[in-house]
């Protein structure tokens, strides 16, 4: 740190030096994230200074974190929550706002473990859980974090978790089953109504990774049922700073009863609170003030109409690219698509080092992973097919 300090002038006339290395997202194919909505950005600005980890100096952005909270609740059918007598999580959603799906998963699991436990069952016993191999590396972190093994469940042909292989991995230190709506590599929505079976017959918790499938799978016109609707869903993850079009970090977890909330309490006493179940101590108000604001702002029309959007990108793109030879591994199930090109690898080094594309690569098989996002335009899937052409004709 330097003694005397700067003048506005040369820190920001740095910071903007420093901001032109950041990739434009408009030559960015390959995330999730995307340019947040205008409203969601003032929202952000307006509670830059509010930390929900002490709720009682900031019962306004606390209650907007409540309200979003609800507002997510509805959108994932927690009205169909069936709560046992003397419960009562009815009328307010069980929940609260994350940094996004990787402490969402965390918790989740976490949760579980807790569950488990602190009842003095299976004490001493390395637990598990069963996730798809397409699972999020989040899973890798819970591993590493709690003493988890996660074991993996093989992929049907469509690139869904397999139920015998996961029936198969369940065993007596099973705690919980992990459902992903909307998985990172494909877009794929596992069969959750089938892992709530398995999960209500071994009575195991089964969370539900929709961080970016939890808006989008809502408002498709194809229905998919992956939310509370399914009874053994216990938890879902869902993110609103992907396609729900906040600032970063937003992300969402939702519990179907408030005893698992309670299981991850800690005492506080220094603050204006007694206890505290959120994983990181000081929370962004402002990320809960922008999601409140994108939310009621766009409603579900909004939603609806940025969906079908994002789904007319997409099926340009896997369309122009059958044009050119190029065949997706499965008809994308949301704005998703994993494309055959030969030497994927090669071919994603390209398109970065000669026409600054931003793609990636699913693991098995090797494919050009594609996101199509609100900040993508049809011009730039043109001008994209156009490049990977030039790149694949001279391999």
């Amino acid at each position: 740190m330097n003694e005397q300090g700067l003048s506005e002038k040369e820190i920001f006339s740095y910071l903007e030096d420093v901001k032109s290395e950041d990739t434009d997202y408009y030559r960015v194919l390959s995330s999730m994230c995307t340019q947040p909505h205008r409203i969601a950005v003032e929202a952000h600005r307006l509670f830059i200074e509010a930390n929900l980890g002490d709720l009682g100096l900031f019962a306004g952005a606390y209650r907007l974190e409540k309200e979003v909270i609800q507002m997510l609740g509805e959108l994932l059918h927690f009205q169909y929550v069936e709560i046992p007598s003397g419960e009562s999580c009815k009328s307010s959603v069980c929940g609260y706002l994350t940094t996004g799906g990787t402490e969402s998963n965390i918790q989740a699991i976490r949760s579980m473990k807790n569950l488990v436990t602190e009842g003095g069952k299976r004490a001493g016993d390395v637990l598990n859980i069963v996730v798809p191999e397409s699972a999020h590396f989040s899973f890798d972190k819970v591993a590493n974090m709690m003493g988890i093994e996660v074991k993996r469940a093989l992929l049907d042909s469509e690139f869904r978790v397999d139920i015998e292989s996961v029936e198969s991995l369940i065993d007596a230190n099973t705690i919980g089953l992990v459902g992903i709506a909307g998985n990172t590599e494909f877009g794929q929505v596992d069969p959750i109504e089938e892992l709530s079976k398995l999960a209500l017959e071994n009575e195991l918790f089964l969370h539900v990774d929709a961080a970016f499938g939890g808006f989008v799978i809502p408002f498709l016109e194809k229905p998919y049922f992956f939310d509370f609707k399914v009874p053994g869903v216990t938890s879902i993850a869902i993110d609103p700073h992907k396609m729900g079009l906040s600032t970063i970090p937003s992300g969402a977890l939702l519990f179907k009863s408030p005893f698992f909330m309670d299981s991850l309490k800690v005492n506080t006493p220094y603050l204006t609170t007694k206890s505290q179940f959120t994983l990181t101590g000081t929370r962004s108000g402002a990320s809960a003030a922008a999601t409140y604001a994108v939310m009621k702002y766009l409603g579900r029309e909004g939603y609806r109409r940025n969906v079908q959007y994002c789904m007319q990108l997409t099926a340009k793109l896997v369309k122009e690219a059958r044009e050119l030879g190029f065949e997706p591994l499965i008809e994308p199930v949301m704005n998703v698509v994993a494309l055959r090109v030969p030497n994927p690898d090669l071919v994603r080094e390209q398109l970065l080092t000669k026409f600054s594309w931003n793609v990636s690569i699913t693991r098995s098989p090797r494919s050009l992973r594609l996101v199509l996002m609100p900040h993508n335009t049809a011009h730039d899937i043109e001008e994209f097919l156009q490049d990977l052409r030039k790149i694949t004709a001279e391999l």
